[in-house]
């Protein structure tokens, strides 16, 4: 057994993390993880997922070497590999370390459990539903997070808020929710076999929030991935953010497109100059469409420039969708001179395996 230890560790001896910017020293004994022995710790280290696929956990290596459990470029992208970032939920130390961690949120809320009952189901397009669900008390959030929602022995789903938070909590929570062909948690939930069931509803969860600055902001949203850039943009107009904005809307034909009139309205009492941009993939030719068309992030590449102008640098951009999406906007944004450290996404995640080092699959929870 000893020589397992020092085969997959180097030592069987406890590693010190020296991480910043919380100025501490972690102690991560070998059968720890790094997220692992920061929590332990009661370090308010960013996670959600924990199996490697959300990236929420992801920090930069300063220094030291370490052991990933898995292949990192499942999840980060090149950019970010090459920039030396990890993923603290699949790393073991090999030695002593030192790793930058984004700490921004470090004050979100705990998160807690809630009692629910869905009061309403508006549907938005053909496969998305507006999900309303009542609590039993009132809950804080940072807009962007997510809660993780819980119906008897069906397998829980997380979803993004929609709504932007309020001091006081919120006693009602909103979710866009899209349906999946076949699945186990949507295929109930559209049918309305949830609206007479209790809901669990644990949150909040995720590291996905708005940092400060005073760049412009480039926002990307795929399909139900609206739902945290919503929150975030209405919360960020409810506290007179002054940054130049703009969103792009990735949806296959125009019934797919939604909630077009309150992000015109957003534009329209937005603080600073904000540009609303929705990208069609399949819209038909014969359609009187005369907007974009195309994939999103390929529209991306060409407005960047008009909006970022010289300030690159200092732009931040906000993205939710499918990984494919995410993988190649972080490209286009790198390319166009936004720091990686400045390039914060909410990857949806499935339930399909991803390989680790060793070959062996790890299981996300969907999304």
């Amino acid at each position: 057994m000893a020589g397992f230890w020092k085969k997959w560790f180097g030592t069987a001896e406890a590693k010190t993390a020296r991480l910043l910017p919380f100025g501490v020293d972690v102690e991560v004994p070998p059968q720890q993880t790094l997220l692992e022995a920061a929590l332990a710790a009661g370090l308010a280290f960013p996670h959600s997922c924990t199996v490697g696929t959300c990236a929420s956990c992801k920090c930069r290596l300063v220094s030291g070497t370490i052991k990933p459990a898995m292949n990192f470029g499942y999840t980060l992208s090149k950019e970010e590999l090459d920039a030396g970032y990890i993923l603290a939920c699949q790393t073991k130390l090999t030695s002593d370390a030192v790793l930058e961690v984004d700490a921004a949120g470090a004050d979100a809320p705990p998160p807690e459990t809630f009692n629910g009952k869905v009061t309403a189901r508006t549907p938005l397009t053909q496969d998305i539903l507006a999900v309303t669900v009542a609590l039993d008390r009132p809950m804080r959030y940072v807009a962007g997070q997510f809660a993780t929602l819980r119906v008897g022995d069906v397998p829980p789903r997380s979803y993004s808020f929609a709504d932007p938070p309020e001091r006081a909590g919120r006693s009602e929570v909103s979710f866009f929710i899209r349906r999946t062909p076949g699945g186990a948690f949507t295929e109930p939930l559209f049918a309305g076999a949830f609206d007479a069931l209790p809901i669990e509803v644990e949150g909040p969860h995720g590291g996905f929030f708005l940092r400060p600055g005073d760049g412009p902001m480039v926002c990307v949203a795929g399909g139900s991935g609206l739902a945290p850039l919503m929150s975030l943009l209405l919360d960020a107009r409810k506290n007179n953010i002054r940054r130049p904005c703009v969103l792009l809307f990735g949806a296959r034909t125009r019934a797919d497109l939604y909630k077009t009139v309150e992000i015109e309205t957003l534009a329209q009492t937005w603080l600073a100059d904000f540009r609303f941009v929705p990208v069609l993939s399949a819209e038909p030719e014969g359609s009187t469409w005369s907007g974009r068309r195309g994939f999103v992030t390929d529209v991306l590449e060409g407005v960047l420039p008009s909006v970022l102008g010289e300030d690159g640098p200092r732009a931040h951009a906000y993205m939710c969708g499918p990984p494919p999406m995410i993988d190649h906007a972080v490209t286009v944004l790198t390319k166009a001179g936004v720091g990686i450290g400045n390039v914060h996404y909410d990857k949806f995640t499935d339930s399909r395996p991803h390989p680790t080092s060793s070959g062996e699959p790890t299981l996300a929870q969907a999304r």
